[in-house]
Order: structure tokens, then sequence, then C-alpha cells
């Protein structure tokens, strides 16, 4: 039965829904307000007063006299307030800075000010009133929820600011507010070793045969914890059964000290569990939670690639996004289950919408939120509490729909992640529908893929990078590898003319076993959180995976390897 104070929580979420629902009938002058509130209270910062926002009085004057800027164009006044300036670019005191994971390019530094927490702590309440009211219409339950992001900081500032990733940061301004949700411990999250703070969660939750929910960044981190439920569930089932942590794990010694005590024997779950594990070979979340309600992690992107091996591990658990965010802003709120499309965050931030056609222009025309049509992309422009105006965070979202009157998006690929043989522009999209539909139709599980460049032709050949699930066997490389092709030309129009012509036959490249878990622990010794552990699944970067070993490469019949060959061939051709 849930405490008296989660249902309060649970109280407070529906209320903020309600009013957040209310508000998706006045799109408009629920973004202007908010645009008026934000210019007044910033306009005797530095930044502020450089870009004389006190004399701002309309949107449209806000659009003509402020630029689109990236990120680079922040970045000095940033670098003040890490070293401890006030009044740069927020009003408020800066008491956290997120440092983002530079998976997509250079890392960077975000400024969090209280202000900027309440707009996502309302967006985070806001989410879960909507996930609260939708699992009640299925006959489900909230409740308790996996999660396994660090608390630990990266380290301080010259000026004495924390910094860190923005879920170390999150869980830490909304300590209250999460431990209430979570089936273990808070204290688990201040572990540094990454596999003793996964361990560890999985305990304390298997504890939990109640638990509801499993929570994580990415789709790619719930898998991951799957795979440690797998990996370690004799070990589990034994420190279940004697009340202990085990031994073998990094843990600090005051933090073990700490979480042994709320440890005690439980030989009637360690029981359950074993004839779990003796039945089906491997413990699997679906079996040692039978309640369990939902998964929330990221919708949009490469998500869906993923989402195609949740059944094996979840069964028909629904699947819920919650919140489309990024360390810069928050953009969205989900208000289903299972569902793609994201109602635009109206309260957390004044959003403008530039459409393809402008995508290249200096100064581009740019729409206001009930302007966008549906099944248009654009670029997702933020101006927000964090001291951002007209952001562009290189965002493409989709406009799928309208939820009263404010629209439904869902992130489709950030801007400058292209693939281009020639002139084509593959996106991440693009590739991550191929390969689910590949998965499908060949009855296959892959570990991971990425789509790169050949090194030394041009045009390029595509190199279509894939390690295998364990045990699984693709029988038809070939086949496999014309399917690719045949099913990129159908969903991607550019890359189909230029095929015809000018881009030479992709390539197939099987890698070795645990080659993307080199390529993650890569990317986590160069500093990047666990939490934000991503990588891209398209590179125009030819070295990406030069160095991981490859059992073997397929070529199509009509492969040539040079560009000389690919001209003769048009030459005669014409």
């Amino acid at each position: 039965m849930p405490s008296p104070l989660f249902s309060l929580l649970t109280q407070t979420a529906r209320y903020f829904k309600a009013n957040f629902v209310r508000k998706t009938r006045q799109v408009s002058a629920v973004q202007e307000q908010f645009l008026r509130k934000l210019l007044l209270a910033h306009e005797n910062t530095v930044l502020g007063r450089e870009f004389g926002l006190k004399d701002i009085k309309t949107i449209d004057q806000f659009r003509e006299q402020i630029p689109v800027l990236p990120y680079s164009s922040y970045e000095p006044y940033i670098t003040r307030i890490a070293e401890g300036e006030a009044n740069i670019l927020t009003t408020e005191p800066v008491v956290y800075i997120v440092l983002t994971s530079g998976s997509t390019g250079k890392k960077k530094l975000v400024p969090v000010t209280q202000q900027t927490q309440k707009y996502l702590r309302l967006a985070h309440l806001t989410s879960l009133g909507f996930l609260s009211e939708a699992l009640s219409m299925r006959g489900l339950e909230l409740g308790k929820v996996l999660l396994t992001k660090s608390v630990q900081f990266l380290g301080t500032t010259n000026g004495g600011i924390n910094y860190g990733s923005a879920g170390s940061g999150d869980l830490h301004l909304n300590k209250l507010l999460f431990k209430q949700l979570f089936a273990h411990p808070y204290e688990v999250l201040e572990a540094s070793d990454s596999l003793a703070r996964h361990y560890i969660c999985l305990l304390f939750a298997l504890r939990e045969k109640s638990m509801r929910g499993m929570a994580g960044s990415f789709p790619m981190l719930i898998l991951r914890n799957c795979s440690y439920l797998e990996r370690y569930g004799e070990e589990l089932i034994q420190d279940i059964d004697k009340g202990a942590i085990a031994s073998w794990l990094k843990l600090e010694p005051e933090l073990r000290a700490k979480l042994e005590r709320r440890c005690w024997p439980d030989p009637k779950r360690a029981t359950q569990l074993r004839e779990i594990l003796r039945s089906e070979g491997r413990l699997l979340p679906k079996d040692v939670w039978p309640n369990l309600s939902f998964v929330t992690t990221s919708r949009g992107g490469t998500s869906d690639f993923y989402f195609e091996r949740f059944p094996t591990y979840f069964g028909d658990t629904p699947e819920f996004g919650a919140v489309y965010a990024a360390s810069e802003a928050v953009f969205s709120i989900y208000p289903n289950l299972n569902q793609d499309g994201s109602i635009l965050a109206i309260e957390a931030g004044f959003f403008e919408f530039i459409p393809e056609d402008q995508w290249e222009i200096e100064h581009p025309k740019t729409l206001l939120a009930n302007e966008v049509k549906v099944g248009d992309r654009y670029r997702i422009l933020t101006t927000n509490y964090s001291g951002f105006y007209r952001y562009d965070i290189g965002d493409v979202v989709e406009v799928l729909g309208f939820y009263e009157q404010t629209p439904l998006i869902v992130f489709r690929h950030r801007r400058g992640g292209l693939l281009s043989s020639i002139t084509e522009k593959t996106t991440e999209f693009h590739a991550t529908q191929v390969m689910q539909a590949l998965q499908r139709d060949f009855n296959l599980s892959l570990e991971d893929f990425c789509i790169t460049l050949s090194e030394n032709n041009f045009p390029a050949h595509y190199l279509v990078n894939i390690e295998l699930a364990p045990d699984d066997i693709l029988n038809n490389p070939q086949v496999f590898l014309t399917s690719f092709d045949n099913k990129l030309k159908e969903i991607h129009t550019s890359y189909e003319v230029e095929r015809r012509d000018l881009v030479p036959p992709p390539r197939l490249r099987i890698l070795a076993p645990g080659s993307f878990a080199i390529l993650r622990q890569r990317y986590l010794q160069k500093g990047m959180p666990d939490c934000q552990l991503k990588f891209p699944h398209i590179s125009e970067d030819r070295k990406f995976l030069v160095d991981l070993p490859v059992q073997y490469e397929v070529r199509m019949p009509q492969d040539v390897d040079s560009f000389e060959q690919t001209m003769e061939t048009l030459k005669h051709g014409n």
C-alpha cells in the first residue's frame, strides 16, 4: 500500500497535470506571458543589458532584436559564471553547473538556478500526473521505481560552484521528491563505482516484489540494468538470502556500513527468485517483478532500435517517455503510455520553430507554437531561465499533432548528425528505421550498430557495422545487406536518387563480440558519466570504429572500389 507521502505526491502531480492541460488551450497567451516575465526578470543582467531586453515589448520585436545563437556565443558568459561572477545570465544565483556529455560534440556548461529547477520539477510532476492517470485507466498502479543514476559531483569550479551531469544535479536539488519514488535507498546512488551502484540498486529493488517501474535516461541504460540482472542473478539471490552486500564490490566503507544496516536476511524472497532462475535460466524483470507497470525512458531519435529488445525483458509492460529535455532546456511532456508525441512544455520556456527551408539562412524566419504544421520538421529554439535567448540546441523535431492548441512533438535527430557519401544527408532516424525493420525481417537481435563511411573511397561506401547479440547468427549476410540498401531507398528519397548513379553499394561489417562494450568504455574513460552514456548510430568520422575487430566484411555483387570505376560505369551507361 502506498505511503501517505507517496499518495500526497500523486495527488499533487495530478493537480499540476490538470493545470497544465488548461494552459494547453491558451498556448499563445501562455507563451507570451512567459516571455514577458522572463525578459523583465533578466533585463538588468550583463547579457540582458547587452541585448537591450528592457526595450523589448512584443514577440515580433524580440525576434527582430535578438539573433539566433548557438552555445559558442554563450560560452564566454558561462565561463565568467564558473569563475564566480554574479548577474551574468541570470539574476538568481547559480547553484549548480551541468557539464553535458559531449556525445555529439564539445562538452558544454549550463548554469542551473533555483528558478530553472522549479520549471524542471514542475515538468516532472506534470508528467507524473499524466503517468498516474494513464496507468489507472489500464488498471495498473504507480509505485516505487528502480533508478541507477549517480549523484556524485564531478568537481567544483574556481568560483565554488559544483558541477556534474544533469541527472546528478537534478537528484541533489530535488532529493526530497525523488526519495519518495525509489525502490532502494537514495544513498545507494552515492556509490562512486558504477558496477557497485547498479548491483546494490538491483539488490534492494529485488526485495521489493511489488516494485512498479524501471527508469533510465536512455533505453540502452535500461537494457544494461537487465544485463546486470542476468549476469549477477545468483550473487544477488545469495545476498538477499544472507542479508548481505557482496564483499567483492568496490564500495566506500562508510557507505557500505550504512547500507548493510538496511539489509536483513529474506530467505522467502530468495527462494522465489531461485525458483525463477531454475525454471527460466535467468532473471528477467517481467518475472521477478510481476506487478511491473511501466518503464520510463527517452523516446524518439534512436530509441526505437533499443525498444525492439524490450519485450524479451518486459513483455508488454507499457513504456513512458516522461519528459523530453536536454541539459539546456525542458522541451515537452509526455501525456500517455507507448506514445512518441509529447506536449510542448509551454510553462518551461518560450519556443520558436525554424522551418526546413530556413535552415541554411543566417537570420531565419521562425514560427510560433500555434503556427507549426503537422508532419513538418523544425529546428527548435528555446528561451528560458538559464539565460538562453532563441538558443539553437541543434535538435530537429517533428510535429505529430496537437494536444488542445499545443503541438505534440517528437525528437528526430540532432542537426549536423548527418551521413553523406555525396549530398544525400542520411539521419539517425533513417538508419534506425531501417535497422528496426531488418531485425524483425531476419528475426535477429543486434547488440548495437553504427553506420560509417569508408576511408579511402570517393564517393564513399556506407559501412554497416553491426554486432550480433550473444548466440545470434546471421545466416544470409548478403541478403541482409541488400535488404538494408533497399529499405534505405524506400524511406529516404535522396539516398535512392544518389544510389542510382553516384553512391556506391553499402558494405556490411560484422564486428566481434564485445565491440560496442569497448566503445562504451572509451566514452566512460573520456569522462562521460555513465548515466549519460550514448553514442551516435551514424558517424561521418571515418576513424570512429577503425580499430574495433571486424570478424568479416560482406559486399554486394556489383560493388566497385574506386571513383574511377564508378565514373567509367556512368560513362558507358550514357
